[in-house]
């Protein structure tokens, strides 16, 4: 789960990591008082989870004369498709240098990673790309609680040390927050010395009740409503509905289904063992994808009894075709049900995706 840019440079402040003045509103009333409180000139940032807001029109200067103006503009808004409910009214800064600052997790060596540039305010991954060697990279032993001085050393080289407290202060909050990433980006010089100018904090999901966190606000309703199930489930941008039980067996029906040049809807693996309401819940979810055209249902069965997937089918009652492939246990009675609803059924795997993407052409 994603923090967003207020959240996060409030968790930085706490930790000691400087940041600029700032005050969230979220309504354009609330604006002249916040820009009091901040500075003479300031600037609006929409609070939306989204990257290149920037350029998206998401962060507007101001000052006491047009605060409330620019406020009602950037509330009208909506950044890449999202809305503007929150604004961060923040010290607009005299910026020297930008640095790039951030710590997270290398899953093929397992350990966390401190990547850092003298040259911030990028989109870190084209500088990686065409100037690998501008960023530092450093890995630091799991087991170590906080940083030792020879990798704050490795990590800042010859830049101002004032950096590397700022280094270990971020270890501190990667670590105590569970986190998957913490970045500062930019890192900035100023007069007033070297502040977060923007921040970012990423959750690992898989703590978020740890962390005291009862929802995951990132998820989509449709999101959601698999994970209540239990479901592993995954939004992609085709029009062919997938269900499976199993990840290799469902990986395998959506590279079929991108061999026969057609797209996937979504990835949704019921699990082994899955019983007719499971099966029922599932095919309405995939169903009620805007712009899914067909389903394609491709289960086994072993602790999973084909007649439940059967019934599950048919109590979900979609309107879109539902082609389906279904071998194991009590399959000749889940093929029976089947039929005599009149459902498409297929003998392969590979004869049902090619029924699937026929039909969307």
């Amino acid at each position: 789960m994603k923090f967003r840019e207020y959240e996060a440079k409030q968790i930085f402040r706490e930790a000691g990591i400087p940041v600029p003045n700032s005050v969230l509103i979220t309504s354009a009333d609330e604006a002249n008082a916040a820009q009091k409180k901040v500075a003479e000139k300031v600037v609006l940032k929409a609070q939306v989870d989204v990257g290149g807001r920037g350029k998206a029109g998401g962060i507007l200067p101001a000052n006491a004369e047009n605060i409330s103006g620019v406020a009602r503009d950037l509330f009208a808004k909506t950044i890449k498709g999202l809305p503007v409910e929150k604004i961060l009214v923040e010290e607009a800064l005299e910026i020297s240098h930008e640095y790039y600052l951030s710590i997270t997790i290398d899953r093929a060596k397992k350990m966390p990673l401190i990547l850092f540039s003298s040259e911030g305010g990028v989109e870190i991954e084209t500088l990686a790309k065409e100037r690998p060697e501008a960023l530092r990279r450093v890995y630091v032993d799991p087991s170590f609680v906080t940083l030792p001085d020879f990798i704050v050393r490795n990590v800042i080289g010859t830049n101002p040390k004032e950096i590397g407290k700022i280094v270990r202060d971020l270890f501190a909050v990667f670590r105590s927050k569970d986190a998957v990433l913490a970045e500062i980006n930019p890192l900035v010089m100023t007069q007033k010395g070297i502040l977060a100018a923007d921040g970012k904090i990423i959750l690992d999901d898989n703590a978020l009740i740890r962390q005291g966190i009862s929802e995951n606000r990132d998820l989509t309703l449709r999101e959601a409503e698999a994970e209540k199930h239990g479901f592993s489930y995954v939004e992609l941008d085709g029009n062919i509905g997938v269900i499976g039980n199993g990840a290799g067996l469902t990986m395998a029906t959506l590279d079929i289904i991108s061999h026969y040049h057609g797209k996937a809807a979504n990835f949704l693996d019921v699990g082994g063992g899955a019983a007719s309401d499971r099966v029922m819940y599932a095919v309405r979810l995939v169903a009620s994808m805007p712009g899914v055209k067909v389903i394609v249902v491709n289960l086994l069965g072993g602790i999973t009894r084909c007649d439940e997937v059967a019934k599950g089918i048919i109590e979900a009652g979609v309107p879109q075709p539902v082609i389906v492939r279904i071998a194991g246990t009590n399959e000749e009675e889940g093929r029976k049900l089947l039929q005599e609803c009149g459902y498409v059924m297929s003998d392969t795997m590979d004869a049902a995706i090619r029924q699937a993407v026929e039909a969307v052409q």
